[in-house]
């Protein structure tokens, strides 16, 4: 006697990673951490950096009279840059083939420069802070070499919004610059690189002058200007760039 024995198999479809907020902040983790061991060591070599720096000012002329830290305040823009610029070749690849969306990597990837130009800000302010005490102890002068919204390290909200602004529009520049250039390969990336400017450029324009002004004999606009145009110009950006990314598609291996 002989007896057929039906097995039934389910078998599970492979389900594309739909745009979630549980999705997005998951793969925000992702990035967030990988990226981790470069934020912390830009982070770490301009504290100790620049204090020692300070601190061989000091032990050279006996004093100090203007903030040491202030110059540090060009670095964290094109730094910044370079977060935008690693989204690209280090993560999009991998996550669309891992099913995740483009919308979601767009999503995602704009948290993680919020959440980057958010830390650097406030890496900032408790510096400058940090720096105020010690000067006001030594009874040494505070002085900022470097064009700002604001003229005292107590004014905390105007430091947080000129860091803020300056850190997301240089790293927004960088993400449309790689996604041209991921998309479009060297020669024809390089006629995106000036629309990829345009938030660096602009926002320093108008927030603080910067290079750019002190080229045209321009100084910066009133912060009820420059605040909002900043804000469209950096959100306009980060669509653009995400029109930009929707087409892209894998290489093939060969």
């Amino acid at each position: 006697m002989s007896a057929t024995t039906s097995v039934t198999t389910e078998v599970r479809p492979v389900q594309r990673t739909t745009d979630t907020a549980a999705n997005v902040w998951r793969i925000v983790r992702f990035i967030a951490y990988s990226l981790r061991a470069m934020l912390l060591g830009y982070w770490l070599i301009m504290v100790v950096g620049f204090t020692l720096v300070g601190v061989g000012i000091h032990l050279a002329t006996g004093t100090l009279d203007e903030s040491v830290w202030d110059y540090a305040s060009q670095s964290p823009k094109y730094f910044s840059s370079a977060i935008g610029i690693m989204l690209m070749p280090t993560f999009f690849a991998l996550l669309v083939a891992h099913g995740v969306t483009r919308r979601t990597i767009a999503q995602a990837g704009t948290a993680v420069l919020l959440l980057s130009a958010t830390a650097t800000t406030c890496l900032w302010i408790v510096m400058y802070q940090l720096e105020s005490a010690v000067y006001a102890w030594q009874d040494w002068p505070q002085k900022f070499m470097n064009p700002h919204v604001f003229t005292s390290n107590s004014q905390v909200g105007l430091i947080f919004l000129e860091f803020f602004l300056l850190i997301m529009s240089h790293q927004v520049s960088g993400w449309i610059i790689a996604t041209g250039f991921f998309r479009f390969g060297f020669w024809t990336g390089l006629l995106v690189l000036p629309v990829g400017l345009i938030p660096a450029v602009v926002t320093e324009f108008l927030l603080i002058a910067g290079w750019v002004g002190q080229v045209l004999g321009w100084d910066r606009a009133p912060l009820a200007v420059s605040v909002p145009v900043v804000l469209a110009i950096v959100a306009a950006g980060l669509y653009g760039n995400y029109l930009m990314m929707r087409p892209i598609g894998l290489k093939q291996v060969k």
